[in-house]
């Protein structure tokens, strides 16, 4: 019962060596508890009072990141409304006659090869498989240069991100350690 009764319930209640191998592993909530201690060592505050430096250090560490993260929601949107468009642009008749009659004017099959689902993507595979083959090989494209970028220790747009993310807020806190702030900074949210 008393081991029970002393077990670390969250990172406050953890020692310093503990809660560094749990940053070390690149836990946020470690880099936070690390900060806080940081903040409380640095202005001589109690680990309450650290919270409020803590909290204006968060919302610094979070500007900008709306803007920062429009490529992902981008590609984000345009993944979801690619994968929901290609199933009725393949498989439904109506939206496969319409697309046909403004954008790729193919000769329609017999209207008796086009009664299932299965028939209309057979035709519609005709004019739809240029496009998402090439979409296809031109993500996996980028995706091999991605690793390959990685592999030189190049640092892909996710990386720069951080990194100008880390070293602004760690200008903005100087009197704080450059580790610990830039530790935090990398490992946060990037939303509110």
């Amino acid at each position: 019962m008393e081991l029970a009764m002393a077990m670390p319930r969250g990172f406050c209640d953890m020692s310093n060596e503990t809660l560094c191998i749990y940053a070390a592993q690149g836990d946020h909530g470690a880099h936070r508890e690390r900060l806080l201690r940081e903040i409380m060592s640095v202005d001589g505050v109690s680990w309450q009072d650290a919270h409020t430096k803590l909290d204006e250090m968060e919302k610094n560490n979070k500007k900008w990141m709306f803007f920062a993260t429009v490529p992902y929601k981008t590609g984000v949107s345009v993944a979801v409304f690619g994968a929901v468009a290609s199933l009725p642009m393949v498989f439904d008749l109506t939206t496969a006659l319409w697309f046909n009659e403004y954008f790729v004017t193919q000769d329609i099959a017999d209207p008796e090869d086009l009664e299932t689902a299965l028939e209309v993507g057979a035709w519609t595979w005709g004019y739809m498989e240029p496009p998402l083959g090439h979409i296809s090989f031109f993500l996996l494209c980028l995706q091999f240069a991605r690793n390959q970028m990685l592999n030189i220790g190049a640092k892909p747009y996710t990386g720069r991100l951080q990194t100008w993310r880390a070293k602004r807020l760690a200008r903005q806190y100087p009197m704080y350690s450059e580790l610990i702030v830039t530790d935090f900074a990398v490992s946060g949210d990037w939303h509110d």
